[in-house]
């Protein structure tokens, strides 16, 4: 075949013009030995066109694919109340637990004030600067409180002197 031919088939090949046969003509000239030197570019792209052709599935495929694709069979458990109820069991204890840790950190012995807090019976927090006293006579446990830290403040202080 003429190369000035070769060379119009494959002007009309990139851009779709060519029929079916002139695209094997293509493939059988680019299959021979003797290709000109300026077409040898095309030559891989043919020839790897006629190496596909010729690869084709075997003849167990389609066993193989449907080996692989059958659905195993899946039995079913039995699951009782409280395996049904765990998940929500767990996530009830998270959410005490977290509410426990912020009550903890709520009363914690120490005052964002840097002050001296000490926790009375009932579990509040008492601060001397913070609290103050009423003149009942039932709140002498409280003055007596306030005495003590007050006594305590009063060496801490000399002692960093």
């Amino acid at each position: 075949m003429d190369s000035n031919y070769i060379e119009q088939l494959l002007e009309r090949y990139w851009q779709c013009d060519t029929s079916q046969e002139e695209e094997a003509q293509l493939r059988s000239f680019f299959n021979n030995e003797d290709v000109p030197a300026h077409l040898l570019r095309y030559k891989d792209l043919f020839v790897y066109q006629e190496f596909l052709q010729q690869d084709g599935l075997g003849e167990d495929f389609d066993q193989k694919v449907l080996a692989q694709v059958e659905v195993p069979v899946v039995k079913a458990r039995r699951m009782t109340l409280s395996s049904r109820f765990m998940p929500l069991f767990k996530a009830a204890a998270v959410i005490a637990l977290m509410f426990s840790l912020g009550n903890v950190m709520q009363h914690s012995v120490f005052d964002n004030n840097a002050g001296v807090v000490s926790l009375d019976t009932i579990g509040k927090q008492m601060s001397t600067p913070s609290v103050a006293l009423s003149g009942n006579p039932a709140d002498s446990h409280e003055k007596e409180l306030m005495d003590s830290l007050a006594r305590v403040d009063k060496k801490g202080e000399t002692e960093k002197r």
